[in-house]
């Protein structure tokens, strides 16, 4: 067993105090910078405004997410694509041809009356 199960879940008091006593459809998003913090059944129904480095990202809590921590309902890091200008030119001839296909399907029913 690790120490940190013997000491308990680490849920950040400041987190509960803003959530003490208040309905989650007063108060609007509670902006947090805490994403090691445990969420618990408190929680539930609030918006938490979780910092991910650059931006608050909006987590709405739900059931299944008791014994979470915040920080995993907010991303860090951005996926940027691969392939550079071959990607672009495969993904804007997709679009193209995406487009033709729906033309022809709009001209096939007027095409049969």
């Amino acid at each position: 067993m690790t120490r940190s199960s013997k000491k308990g879940l680490y849920v950040d008091p400041r987190i509960l105090k803003k959530i003490e006593g208040k309905k989650s459809s007063e108060t609007g998003v509670i902006k947090t910078w805490s994403r090691a913090c445990v969420i618990s059944p408190e929680m539930v129904g609030f918006i938490f405004g979780v910092h991910n480095g650059k931006i608050h990202i909006e987590v709405s809590v739900n059931e299944d997410m008791v014994g979470h921590r915040l920080g995993e309902f907010s991303p860090t890091k951005k996926f940027v694509k691969h392939g550079g200008k071959m990607q672009k030119e495969l993904e804007q001839k997709k679009k193209e041809g995406e487009i033709a296909s729906a033309q022809a399907a709009k001209a096939a029913p007027a095409a049969k009356k």
